[in-house]
């Protein structure tokens, strides 16, 4: 009998929170990026809601148009360590970039988050997005590779790292004092790949985990990103401007599953909301209104520039119709900006218009109100296959959070639509996700070619 479809849970942790000007409310903390006592308090509070996941984004340059939050802050790496070892059992996930990291590094840092944690770790798997194209200058480069070129690396990234991740078999360490034997050397195997854009003989020096291999974690929606995600991901975050559209790129993307031999079990995308939690509708929206009411509008129209093509936004009056903006070629999400300038011009934004209708932490849906009306949203995305459950990007922390866990997460719970409880000890026990075969042992496993 198969087992009932539980929703799955994450929380985006990034200090005072996501939107823009969170760090100017009168609850906030505005140096919470830099202290860890934070992150891990949050954690807490994510696994006291039996979250399924505590996740730290990253970004490798910084400018005056970047979110205040990310201006001054820890390298993910670290937050989930110090995360680890305040939790017992929520999975605990970092973004690492693919085009401006080494395989074997890489490789060796999440496997060693995943023995301290237990079998907890995931790692966020992003090729770099950057309208701006400055990350390059921040790692001996003229430009920023173009986004399949990205792609195209991320492909032989990834297989060098799990390929890595199965260096030693699972009893390999026999650590035997009496026969003077610490390994059985037949169980441990160089990977020694070549391809275009990597050589690297191996083995990795560190063994494989509780759980296998960390979690593969993606967000990629463009063309190269589904087709990456549907090989490689185990995680998805997804974001869509309504559950119409939402559903439409959760079958696209469930049914290109099976070209790698993988089912849809394999594979959970979480979609990307923004909960503001009141006891009443009207206290939501005044929560909702008084965010609102901190951010100076092209401040927020700033963060709005890195994505959209490091537009000055300046030289336009608020009310300038968007259309008319000059926005440069991107070379960052691209799938997201394609979006955008559909919407622009089928519902004619003004520049004015522009953080609050794409950024969901200044958005105001319908997952801000009461408890049950944000449950009754969540239910109606999950029921009709919008998602398997959601990346929840709280506008306001720690508060948002704390609404959540103790006001929603209780009604999902009675529903029937959430775990009571853990019950296993690792991310893949959490998610539902079986233990990856070794390649070099195992039929049936993935080659890394």
């Amino acid at each position: 009998m198969a087992k009932e479809r539980k929703m799955k849970l994450a929380a985006y942790l990034i200090g005072t929170g996501m939107h823009v000007a969170s760090w100017r409310h009168p609850d906030s903390k505005p140096d919470a990026s830099i202290d860890v006592s934070v992150y891990q308090k949050l954690a807490q509070t994510a696994e006291r809601g039996k979250f399924d996941i505590a996740f730290i984004a990253d970004s490798l340059a910084v400018n005056a148009e970047s979110h205040p939050q990310i201006l001054n802050r820890f390298d993910p790496i670290v937050i989930i360590t110090a995360m680890a070892a305040a939790t017992e059992k929520i999975g605990i996930v970092a973004t690492s970039s693919t085009t401006y990291n080494e395989p074997y590094t890489l490789a060796r840092q999440f496997a060693s988050v995943d023995h301290v944690s237990g079998g907890r770790a995931g790692w966020n798997v992003v090729t770099t997005a950057d309208a701006t194209g400055e990350t390059a200058l921040n790692f001996n480069r003229d430009t920023h590779w173009e986004h399949d070129h990205r792609y195209e690396r991320a492909e032989e990234f990834i297989d060098v790292v799990q390929g890595l991740w199965d260096s030693w078999e699972d009893a390999a360490f026999l650590y035997d004092k009496e026969n003077g034997a610490f390994f059985d050397a037949k169980k441990v195997h160089e990977l020694n790949y070549k391809g275009k854009y990597f050589s690297v003989k191996g083995p990795l020096n560190i063994a494989r985990s509780v759980q296998g291999q960390p979690v593969i974690v993606q967000a990629g929606s463009s063309e190269p990103g589904q087709r990456l995600a549907a090989r490689t991901a185990e995680v998805v975050f997804a974001h869509r401007d309504n559950i119409e559209e939402a559903k439409s790129f959760y079958k696209s993307l469930k049914s290109r599953l099976s070209e790698y031999n993988r089912t849809e079990a394999d594979l959970h995308i979480l979609h990307g909301i923004s909960p503001i939690v009141g006891g009443t509708e009207e206290e939501a929206v005044q929560k909702y209104s008084d965010l609102q009411k901190l951010v100076n509008p092209y401040e927020g129209l700033k963060f709005v520039s890195g994505y959209m093509g490091n537009v000055d936004f300046t030289k336009y009056a608020l009310n300038t119709p968007a259309s008319e903006v000059e926005f440069s070629v991107v070379n960052g999400i691209q799938s997201q900006f394609d979006e955008m300038q559909r919407i622009i011009a089928r519902e004619k934004l003004t520049v004015g218009d522009l953080y609050t209708r794409f950024f969901g932490a200044a958005r105001k849906d319908n997952f801000v109100g009461t408890p049950i009306q944000i449950a009754d949203e969540m239910e109606r995305w999950f029921q009709e296959k919008a998602a398997d459950g959601f990346m929840l990007q709280f506008p306001l922390l720690p508060s948002g959070l704390d609404d959540f866990v103790n006001l929603v997460v209780p009604i999902l719970q009675e529903r029937g639509l959430f775990r009571l409880d853990y019950e296993g000890s690792t991310l893949r026990d959490h998610l539902e996700l079986k233990r990856p075969g070794n390649k070099f042992v195992d039929e049936g496993v993935r080659p890394i070619m």
